[in-house]
């Protein structure tokens, strides 16, 4: 699994011009789920995901999570994080796990971060999404379980 996770003042995902999903401060998180994943992959990065400290504290350092500030996360299923650019110029996607298996890790990782009584917007799966966001900071990591 991989994800590109944005510390966000807000952000939103908008399907059809329709608003489905918004959160205040938090994280966005775009999930890509590649070959051979696992539920294992989904505990560990929620886990890690809800406890990292990338948020600041009363000086200004990188030392509160996610619970820490009560935040908010939106889960975003993104297929193309597992795009592989190396060779040519088209990107390559066969890394990504198949779209069944895909969608079910990621409904998995949603109630896995849902656990930690965080509250949790989403995406839609397989949809053509608009996603806005104020990234804070900017603060932005990429992760790999």
């Amino acid at each position: 699994m991989k994800v590109l996770i944005q510390r966000v003042k807000r952000a939103s995902v908008t399907i059809n011009s329709k608003k489905i999903s918004e959160i205040g401060n938090g994280l966005l998180v775009l999930l890509g789920v590649e070959k051979g994943d696992e539920a294992i992959n989904a505990d560990k990065l929620a886990d890690k995901l809800v406890h990292l400290r990338i948020f600041e504290d009363e000086n200004e350092k990188m030392n509160k999570s996610l619970l820490d500030i009560n935040g908010e996360m939106l889960i975003v299923s993104q297929f193309t994080l597992c795009g592989d650019c190396k060779k040519g110029t088209r990107p390559s996607f066969d890394k990504s796990a198949p779209p069944q298996i895909a969608n079910e890790l990621y409904e998995y990782f949603i109630e896995k971060v849902k656990e930690y009584s965080v509250p949790v917007q989403t995406g839609r799966f397989g949809a053509m999404m608009d996603v806005e966001l104020i990234n804070e900071g900017p603060v932005t990591f990429m992760i790999e379980k």
